[in-house]
């Protein structure tokens, strides 16, 4: 727990880790999102070449965020593969690891709008969204939603400037009802937090975000003009 701080989520404190993974300690159950595994591979097929090293880079930190729990359940939010072929194109190695991950403990899979549909072989089970009052598990977030929502699917990110120095991380944001997830996947991009959106989900941009550092996360509370 010291990698993590305490985010209370419609009357549930839950444990935000530096990985970016959120923990249920009531559950022992481990939340991820927005993994995008194969997104290296899927940008090869368009003869976009970039290292082919992501998935087993995001696999490694899931480990490692595991390794740090008590996990009895994994739910991971969504955009899990960065397309619908991603789990065929798996290496072997990538494969034997998640099993590994797998083992002992049950996963579950939401849909998301880059993986719509289940995989074979993948294992685990597969579902559209999960509730386990009082929270409530899904990909995409509901614009004002009802407390308990838990979703990823915007990529979080907050821009901090100090010391004429500009730093750009992924975060986790709340407003004590909800809270959207930061991208789990090595290679996944990211959406400023003062964007527009953030406002159709909270209702204005009024909310805190916890931002990943190496061994801490930074809390940085908003109150400001969206952009467009």
């Amino acid at each position: 727990m010291a990698d993590a701080a305490e985010i209370p989520v419609a009357g549930v404190t839950l444990a935000a880790d530096c990985a970016g993974a959120l923990y249920w300690p009531e559950e022992q159950l481990l939340v991820i999102s927005d993994l995008h595994l194969e997104k290296g591979s899927s940008f090869a097929r368009r003869g976009v070449l970039l290292p082919p090293y992501d998935t087993a880079s995001t696999l490694e930190r899931l480990a490692g965020a595991l390794s740090r729990y008590m996990v009895r359940t994994v739910v991971a939010l969504g955009d899990s593969f960065h397309d619908q072929d991603g789990p065929a194109r798996l290496a072997a190695a990538d494969r034997a690891k998640l099993k590994e991950l797998q083992r002992g403990r049950d996963w579950v899979w939401i849909a998301g709008n880059h993986d719509p549909e289940p995989a074979d072989h993948l294992g685990g089970v597969f579902a559209t969204s999960l509730s386990l009052w009082p929270l409530w598990f899904r990909h995409e977030p509901t614009p004002q939603a009802s407390p308990g929502e838990i979703a990823g699917h915007l990529h979080p990110v907050a821009r901090v400037i100090g010391r004429g120095r500009a730093l750009t991380r992924r975060c986790f944001v709340s407003d004590g009802a909800r809270l959207v997830m930061p991208a789990f996947g090595a290679y996944a991009g990211g959406l400023n937090i003062r964007h527009a959106a953030f406002v159709e989900v909270f209702g204005a941009l009024a909310f805190t975000a916890h931002l990943l550092g190496r061994r801490r996360l930074y809390i940085l509370n908003i109150i400001a003009t969206p952009k467009t």
